[in-house]
């Protein structure tokens, strides 16, 4: 069931969906949506009555999401379509236009930076995550999810993706964070639980595999495969630190320890 907070308001038209960004409410997206959203959930507890930083905001609903139980939420992108979309359909979010190597936020000035799905997609990733240590207090959580090049990108050079600039395995992940200043309290890793390791064998082998062939083909969805990427719930992904190499996605807690 789609919450309340997903589902896009009247007076705030969708999105377009271009490949760069996630949106809820399409049928044929809506495994990526629900991949992304088990990360929010599960990682939701750490922002509750905390003051969060969304770098890379997107669409605007895990900021909406973070608001249901932190103190305050600052959303941050460069696009000036998401930044007026969330504004628009979440009014909650603190919703600010900004480069995301530039911080517009004081030192030591949030508990939480939640950043999605989005440091692939940036050129100076180093320059970033020494920002991120700069506004958050000491003791304060970075929160980062990424795709995991071994699998998202298998045998490449350059990012399948045309929007990402360079994606990162577990290891990579790691150094980056240690030399901005974190210490990396926690790496885990988003699989496919019971339900879609079905799927993928129902649809040839990779149920991923299926679903970007018939968006490259530009052609309509057989009916069964549209069926089975609509159905699928934030249920059926699992977070877990073990067999990290094989993940879909990267995730890590990271902390500003105070300075000794």
């Amino acid at each position: 069931m789609v919450s309340e907070s997903t589902v896009p308001a009247g007076d705030a038209p969708r999105l377009p969906l271009t490949g760069e960004r996630t949106v809820p409410g399409i049928a044929e997206e809506n495994y990526w949506f629900r991949r992304h959203e088990v990360v929010y959930r599960d990682l939701l507890p750490r922002c509750a009555g905390r003051t969060v930083l969304e770098a890379g905001a997107g669409e605007g609903y895990g900021a909406d999401m973070i608001a249901e139980v932190a103190t305050a939420v600052v959303g941050l992108d460069y696009d000036e379509s998401a930044v007026a979309h969330v504004r628009a359909r979440y009014p909650r979010v603190d919703m600010r236009r900004a480069n995301l190597v530039e911080l517009p936020l004081p030192d030591a000035s949030v508990d939480v930076v939640v950043n999605f799905q989005v440091i692939e997609h940036l050129w100076d990733q180093s320059g970033f995550l020494r920002e991120c240590h700069r506004v958050l207090r000491d003791g304060g959580e970075l929160l980062i999810s990424t795709p995991n090049r071994i699998t998202f990108s298998p045998g490449r050079d350059t990012p399948l993706n045309p929007f990402h600039t360079r994606e990162l395995n577990a290891a990579e992940l790691t150094e980056l964070l240690e030399a901005a200043g974190f210490r990396v309290a926690l790496t885990t890793g988003v699989h496919h639980g019971p339900v879609l390791r079905a799927l993928d064998a129902k649809h040839g082998g990779s149920f991923i595999d299926a679903q970007i062939e018939r968006a490259l083909a530009g052609e309509p969805w057989p009916a069964d495969l549209t069926a089975d990427v609509a159905a699928v719930t934030v249920d059926d992904f699992l977070l877990a630190p073990e067999n990290i190499d094989a993940s879909l996605d990267l995730v890590a807690i990271a902390v500003k320890d105070p300075a000794r």
